[in-house]
């Protein structure tokens, strides 16, 4: 396992750019990844996503800028020579060949000794929870067992790095929700650095330590799954989180209280780095009636208005709110329930769910 003591970045991206026919893919890309933790790089399709991994993983040489790795410029290193493993969302399993054979295919590379293979395959299908499948053929398992197999497949050398490109992509989503988790649990347990692309923000949260966010080849944000949901950056981070209350907003330069058009709110004296022009971000599960509270904390924010949708999802109720000239969309608790289709509604939006973002 990696030392957690161990603070220096074990993989540094610096100033990355990438053209491809004239077209501008990548474009000043910067991060660093410590050892043992495990990125996402999130965004919708064509926003550089796989673009970053190739480049990382050495499949695409055409590039500015430095990837470092254990304080090495990589650029002229060959992918087969880096010593990081691959995995993406076609398997990319040998049918010809059995569970146990797909396995050891990187530990023959490695010219390790047969015994040592064998214990190192019985010992990644162990971690992968498919003990006893080894003489399986690969067309006798389902989609998540094949998914597990080229897991154990990429692990199995113990890769420096752990590439994985879509991995889930091709199954369903209860699945997928499942061995994202178990997925999380194996590198953690095994201590390796990976970088995981997807375009689904359930997966990054479910997986991630550290999150990237591109757009058109732009680093949007980069943080922990928390600190993005609960402060992005700007517009574009926060409507690809699904978040639609955004307002133009401004300073009340006497007061210092944030003013919308659903009038002041939070004092915003203590920010620092304020965008020249602001916008708010209501989040919808800062909301709550307010008939279920006796008391409203400072900052607090009054939105009043007729119920437009109310759905059901589970956990929460989706509510669509007409609120005069803007619709606004709020997850609202079980309890108490809503009104119903058509009722007015009043809310409170607590001020942690006030955030300002740039435009």
């Amino acid at each position: 396992m990696n030392d957690p003591h161990n603070l220096d970045p074990i993989c540094k991206v610096i100033d990355v750019s990438n053209r491809y026919g004239g077209n501008l893919l990548l474009q000043d890309i910067n991060f660093s990844l410590d050892p043992g933790e495990i990125l996402c790089l999130l965004g919708p399709s064509g926003s550089g996503k796989t673009t970053l991994l190739r480049l990382i993983a050495g499949l695409e040489e055409e590039y500015s800028g430095q990837v470092i790795f254990k304080g090495e410029n990589i650029r002229t290193t060959p992918a087969h020579k880096r010593g990081f493993g691959l995995m993406f969302q076609e398997y990319a399993l040998f049918p010809h060949k059995n569970v146990q054979e797909n396995i050891r295919f990187g530990l023959e590379m490695q010219n390790l000794p047969n015994k040592q293979q064998l214990h190192q395959v019985d010992t990644m299908l162990e971690l992968v929870g498919l003990s006893g499948f080894g003489e399986r053929k690969i067309d006798e398992l389902s989609g998540g067992e094949r998914q597990r197999v080229a897991l154990a497949r990429s692990l199995a050398p113990k890769p420096q790095l752990l590439l994985l490109d879509e991995p889930l992509g091709s199954l369903d989503r209860t699945l997928r929700e499942r061995l994202t988790v178990e997925i999380r649990a194996i590198l953690k347990e095994l201590g390796v650095t990976a970088i995981f692309v997807t375009h689904d923000q359930n997966e990054a949260f479910g997986v991630a330590d550290k999150i990237a966010i591109l757009k058109n080849g732009i680093l949007q944000q980069f943080a922990a799954p928390e600190q993005l949901y609960r402060f992005p950056n700007n517009t574009d981070v926060a409507h690809f989180l699904g978040f639609n209350n955004i307002f133009h907003a401004s300073i009340d330069k006497k007061t210092g209280a944030l003013k919308s058009e659903f009038g002041f709110s939070q004092r915003v004296e203590y920010l620092t780095d304020l965008p020249s022009s602001p916008m708010l971000l209501l989040r919808p599960d800062g909301a709550r009636l307010t008939a279920s509270s006796n008391s409203m904390t400072p900052g607090t924010m009054t939105i009043t208005g007729r119920v437009k949708n109310r759905r059901y999802q589970g956990s929460t109720y989706n509510l669509t709110i007409d609120s005069g000239a803007r619709t606004l969309h709020f997850d609202l608790p079980l309890e108490p329930a809503p009104p119903d289709l058509g009722s007015p509604i009043s809310l409170i939006v607590e001020p942690s769910a006030q955030v300002i973002i740039a435009g």
